[in-house]
């Protein structure tokens, strides 16, 4: 063990450890969860990290040999050399204070040994004289909120696009496929199984955008703002020079705010974002319930498609096969929306000049953001993809189905048709074969009526 010191007085903390004092004060105040900050999150804050040091470098405030080996140091971070040392519970103080300094204290041990120092000495880098300079954990810690958010949301729309070109392509796929349509569970009008698979990729397609609009405001960056949003102890060009770094090292287009206080006391860009996460995850739930739906059976179900087998669904019941990657997309869009909840609480808890909420707005975002991404490329790739269609049975289905007599209306009117429906329900005839047997339409007519591409697009009359 070595001994450090604080405000608060010395403590022993390990001597491999590259954290320090204020680190080993977290781990002892916030044994909670077991949870540590995400891979992402520990780089972007890094990133933050190094490009305050070059940007206090430019304006003249940290001398040149200091701030170039806390830029290496916090590189080393970037490129996930030093997770371990990242030990903070991710439910800690308030505004994340914590992570800052478990950052802080990380980059400048890791400095003090690139100079040939001993971890623990810090008169030759200091965390908060010099890896923390001209910064406030207030405005460091949404700012790394907002660059990990953007660096995870690049893999989810990409996973979103995969999901959504998969459901397409089974669109088009099954496109001459006609079935029954239903409404309220009911039988309804047929409908072609590739229109509904183009709903489906639609509804994708529109979440995408939607995420796309919500991460828009992550780019307005509150850094500068120190501890309140005026920028106190920082030099006037510090801000300017901090968002140029940011950009160059992360490579995303961020601007700064106008109004730095708003950044301070707001995170309603994360809760839209959320808002944007928990959309998509409704769609999904509404899309993976269907394919449940559609796939049931297979002998006293539905069974008009058959999703791909991965693995044996019971124990007890051999050649039971459930739909697994459905049932593991709800649970994780359950969770999701959960997650959204927590933030929209969080969000509005915010008072004065902070929001002491944002580690657990952070952890929740990120979380929705991984779980999601991962899902959708299983369900996309282990689902999906591999969907076929019994189309025999859609045919079944849809030539018997009540809803056939929609479409006799503007040939024989409404009462008629609901008569031969009425009747059609009670004896288990099927809808052609009552309107022939009535008389009320001859076979060349029903031919016409009942063709497949007829009866699924607009009438021409």
């Amino acid at each position: 063990m070595r001994q450090e010191k604080d405000s608060l007085g010395i403590l022993e903390v390990p001597e491999a450890a590259y954290y320090g004092v204020q680190t080993a004060r977290a781990i002892a105040n916030f044994p909670i969860s077991g949870l540590h900050a995400h891979p992402i999150f520990i780089r972007a804050t890094a990133m933050v990290k190094w490009a305050a040091a070059e940007a206090n470098i430019g304006c003249r405030k940290l001398p040149r040999d200091i701030g170039e080996v806390i830029q290496k140091a916090a590189q080393e971070v970037i490129a996930g050399q030093w997770n371990d040392q990242f030990v903070v519970d991710v439910f800690q103080a308030g505004a994340g204070t914590s992570h800052n300094m478990n950052s802080n204290e990380v980059i400048a041990n890791r400095a003090i040994e690139m100079l040939g120092g001993k971890r623990g000495d810090y008169r030759q880098v200091h965390p908060n004289d010099h890896v923390n300079m001209s910064q406030s954990t207030n405005d460091v810690f949404p700012t790394a909120m907002r660059l990990a958010a953007l660096l995870m949301l690049k893999p989810l729309t990409d996973a979103v696009d995969g999901l959504q070109k998969a459901l397409f392509q089974k669109a088009k796929a099954f496109n001459g496929i006609i079935k029954s349509g239903r409404t309220h569970l009911q039988d309804a009008v047929p409908i072609r199984l590739g229109q509904e698979f183009s709903g489906y990729a639609e509804a994708v397609a529109r979440c995408r955008k939607r995420i796309g609009m919500a991460s828009e405001g992550l780019r307005e960056l509150g850094i500068g703002g120190s501890a309140v949003g005026t920028g106190i102890n920082t030099h006037p060009q510090y801000k300017k020079k901090m968002v140029a770094a940011l950009k160059k090292i992360s490579g995303i287009n961020l601007v700064h705010s106008d109004n730095l206080f708003e950044r301070m006391q707001s995170m309603a860009d994360f809760l839209e974002c959320s808002g944007s996460l928990r959309e998509l995850a409704v769609e999904l739930i509404r899309i993976a319930n269907d394919l449940r739906l559609l796939s049931s059976g297979p002998r006293t179900g539905l069974g008009e498609i058959v999703l791909p087998p991965v693995q044996p669904g019971s124990s007890i019941m051999p050649g039971k096969v459930n739909p697994v990657m459905a049932e593991v997309t709800n649970m994780v869009c359950f969770h999701v929306i959960g997650n959204d909840q927590t933030i929209m609480l969080a969000t509005q808890a915010g008072q004065m000049e902070l929001n002491v909420m944002m580690p657990v707005i952070s952890f929740n975002l990120l979380q929705s953001v991984e779980i999601l991404t991962h899902t959708l490329r299983l369900l996309t790739d282990r689902c999906i993809k591999g969907i076929t269609a019994d189309r025999k049975r859609c045919l079944s289905y849809a030539e018997t189905s009540v809803g056939l007599a929609t479409i006799l209306n503007p040939k024989i009117g409404y009462e008629a048709a609901a008569s031969v429906a009425k009747e059609s329900a009670t004896t288990g005839k099927s809808i052609r074969a009552m309107v022939l047997e009535k008389g009320l339409l001859n076979s060349k007519e029903v031919k016409k009526i009942l063709d497949p591409t007829v009866m699924t697009e607009p009438s021409s009359d």
